[in-house]
């Protein structure tokens, strides 16, 4: 699976948490704009569900910053270089 960058991560995180906040309040029109980013924020994580989404997200960005898989462009250059 292709792990989503980090920084892109938290800017859907923080995007939903707004919505999600603003919707709470009372905010109205914000229904699609939330379905959005959730939508976004299922995709980017490989899951179908919000409540999966974001507990994959956690555990995306709890990992070190060198623990994920390496890049298919950094996995082409050690195959050239061998």
């Amino acid at each position: 699976m292709l792990t989503p960058d980090p920084r892109y991560l938290r800017s859907l995180l923080a995007r939903y948490a707004d919505l999600r906040i603003a919707h709470s309040r009372g905010e109205k029109g914000l229904e699609q704009q939330l379905d959005d980013v959730t939508y976004t924020l299922c995709v980017a994580t490989g899951t179908t569900r919000i409540e999966d989404a974001l507990t994959t997200a956690d555990a995306l960005l709890a990992q070190p910053a060198g623990a994920t898989a390496p890049s298919a462009l950094e996995a082409e250059r050690t195959e050239l270089a061998a």
